[in-house]
């Protein structure tokens, strides 16, 4: 039976497939028939839905739509702030006119799908590697599809951006790129892969053009007016925005050395590292440090967020699953890590374990976080200072 259903999940060219539209249709029948809940920062006596983060995505794009500002808050509505771009709120509109449980079905399906297809494009890696890395997700594709979130929607941006690029469909490539940082900023060290091919100049002019396109696109819309006011709103949220999450490097190192690190010094440190890896620039023929560089990139977009929480991850769980298949250390140091990371960052905070193991050591002590920084480290290490060219 085992054999079989190892087979079945790995070895399928569909399998995997039905279980990922599985899990954004579980994940939405739970939110959307959740009820309502009150937020542990909450002060007024507002009843909120359990899919609260669509209803800001969707609500995004009314506010764009009628010229009031995306980044104030609406109670009425829903709790919280948005906090994407207006390109995103633009975005948002092909959900936004559908009734909310086809809506949020369908958002959370193009989060699922594009995690999936982004992993089943990697070249070179075999039909049961990538479908390993498939099961490593799902955890934590679970755990970002309850809350309605983009994370997988960014992770499976990326490695598709980067599949595209080894097939030298660089403008794709860019394309993708360039709409993940209108989802979130971190998505902007992912143009980072373009260093890695020899037509980096033409594929930074894809970048920058990219990027001003849709920057441009809510004018569709909106004033030239309104246009400036909405980025000029966004650029104060993001830059009011910098308490770190517990679960971000500088939480980490605040609950595990007592120690509050300045968090501009902290992401300064993380893009000095970021870029050393990009020296071994005899390195750049060889498949698997490309490989690498995309895990490394994965991890880094949430070891070094000041914001990384639990929905987070998956985008990490990601680049560990290919780390998994780049690495040349050991097979077996490695499937030992990612099992580490499987066990602490994605089963961690599920039933599996009692109340008081996650109430007095989990959650206090950051554990999800441990393992994602960890093996970031050893990444590093691996790409900056351990590999060798390959002999021709």
């Amino acid at each position: 039976m085992y054999a079989q259903l190892k087979d079945f999940l790995l070895k399928k060219n569909f399998s995997l497939l039905i279980i990922y539209g599985l899990i954004a249709s579980i994940a939405t029948l739970q939110e959307f028939n959740g009820g309502l809940k009150r937020f542990p920062t909450q002060r007024n006596d507002h009843d909120y839905t359990y899919y609260n983060n669509y209803l800001i995505f969707k609500q995004s794009f009314f506010h764009l739509k009628n010229g009031n500002d995306l980044y104030t808050p609406y109670l009425e509505e829903h709790w919280d702030l948005y906090k994407y771009s207006p390109t995103f709120a633009l975005f948002f509109g092909v959900f936004a006119f559908l009734p909310d449980g086809l809506g949020l079905f369908l958002w959370n399906l193009l989060n699922a799908l594009c995690l999936f297809v982004g992993i089943r494009m990697l070249p070179k890696l075999e039909l049961q590697q990538r479908n390993m890395i498939l099961l490593l997700c799902l955890v934590e594709l679970f755990t970002t599809l309850q809350n309605s979130q983009s994370n997988a929607l960014i992770a499976g941006l990326v490695v598709m951006a980067f599949a595209l690029m080894e097939k030298e469909k660089f403008l794709w490539g860019c394309l993708l790129i360039a709409l993940t940082v209108y989802i979130k900023l971190f998505g902007l060290f992912a143009f980072a892969l373009c260093l890695l091919y020899p037509q980096r100049w033409k594929m930074s002019v894809y970048s920058i053009v990219a990027l001003i396109i849709m920057a441009l696109l809510p004018l569709s819309v909106v004033s030239g007016s309104q246009w400036v006011a909405s980025y000029e709103s966004w650029w104060h949220l993001l830059r009011s925005d910098y308490i770190p999450n517990s679960l971000s490097l500088a939480g980490v190192i605040k609950i595990w050395l007592g120690v509050t690190l300045n968090q501009n010094l902290i992401l300064l440190a993380g893009i000095g590292l970021f870029l050393l890896p990009f020296s071994r620039v005899k390195l750049y023929s060889e498949y698997n440090f490309r490989l690498s560089i995309l895990a490394m990139i994965l991890l880094w977009m949430v070891v070094f967020n000041h914001k990384a929480e639990s929905p987070t991850f998956v985008i990490a769980i990601t680049g560990i699953g290919i780390w998994n298949f780049s690495s040349r250390l050991k097979q077996s140091w490695t499937t030992a890590w990612v099992r580490l990371a499987l066990v602490l960052t994605s089963l961690s905070p599920t039933d599996l374990f009692p109340d008081f193991i996650q109430d007095n050591y989990f959650v206090p002590w950051s554990v999800k976080a441990i393992p994602c920084i960890l093996i970031y480290f050893m990444v590093f290490y691996e790409l900056t200072f351990n590999l060798k060219p390959l002999s021709k």
